[in-house]
């Protein structure tokens, strides 16, 4: 099977960060695949839940769940030399995923690495890095880093799931800078109050997941295209872009399931093809 090709990628898509580096006026969004969203502010870089490698292929290539590649590798992590901070929103691989994680912390020695703080002992067993280095934060509360306020949010995947001590291990995050509001949902399902949770952000843009809950799949689930279309509608987002698709093939959605939706719920929204742009002003 041929990859879906990126609509740019490597030193194409490197081009267009630093082209638009300087630009003063609103942010940029660049789709990576999978979940990963970048965003660049004023200069600044903020990844959301980067996953660039065949880890997961590699893994479960001789099991009875292929991970099977659908579209081209974006980009060399180590490449992505302008990172300010960089989020996990939970340990799925991924999400969390070692040897993109890893290139990119070496290439970017200042980055901030933001985590659900009950997931600490384990991204830095995953990740070997020192307990103390990731910025944890739970739902309710927020960081300030690198420009950025990052608040937690609760995310059930497919549970609100929480720790001995109350914290959540799935968490989606909205993103605050210069009076925008972006929302990465992380994976989550819909669950009782997330739109009560989330329409007092007013966001700007929300990153929504789109390949449903399909027990059969033998992964924990997402919203579907109809549900992403519909939750975007009652939070008052202005932008609703959909992620967690065409990355593997037993675990996506036609994007043109989620457009269908977004249509008759009347959702802003905008598909992007990996490695694409968007400029929101």
């Amino acid at each position: 099977m041929s990859l879906i090709p990126a609509y740019q990628k490597d030193e194409a898509l490197l081009q267009a960060i630093e082209k638009n580096s300087s630009t003063a006026q609103g942010f940029r969004v660049w789709w990576l695949g999978q979940s990963g969203f970048l965003i660049q502010w004023q200069g600044k870089h903020l990844l959301f839940d980067p996953y660039l490698s065949d880890s997961l292929s590699v893994k479960y290539a001789a099991t009875d769940k292929p991970h099977t590649r659908m579209s081209e590798l974006v980009i060399d992590p180590a490449r992505l030399t302008m990172i300010n901070v960089v989020t996990s929103s939970h340990n799925h691989t991924d999400h969390l995923d070692a040897e993109t994680l890893g290139p990119l912390l070496a290439a970017n020695p200042g980055i901030q690495l933001v985590i659900p703080e009950a997931n600490r002992a384990f991204v830095a067993e995953r990740l070997k890095c020192a307990a103390d280095f990731p910025k944890g934060l739970n739902d309710g509360e927020n960081i300030h880093v690198a420009g950025f306020t990052l608040y937690g949010v609760p995310a059930a995947h497919n549970t609100l799931e929480r720790d001995a001590e109350g914290r959540c291990k799935f968490m989606g995050f909205v993103a605050e800078f210069g009076g925008y509001r972006v929302y990465h949902s992380g994976d989550t399902l819909w669950y009782d109050d997330i739109v009560e949770v989330l329409k007092p952000y007013a966001v700007d843009v929300a990153f929504l997941p789109i390949n449903g809950n399909k027990p059969e799949r033998r992964v924990a689930g997402n919203l579907s295209a109809e549900e992403a279309a519909r939750l975007g509608v009652a939070i008052g987002a202005k932008l609703v872009i959909p992620h967690h698709y065409d990355l593997f093939t037993f675990n996506t959605e036609d994007p043109r399931e989620f457009v269908k939706h977004a249509l008759l719920h009347g959702t802003p929204h905008q598909v992007l093809q990996i490695g694409e742009g968007v400029s929101i002003e």
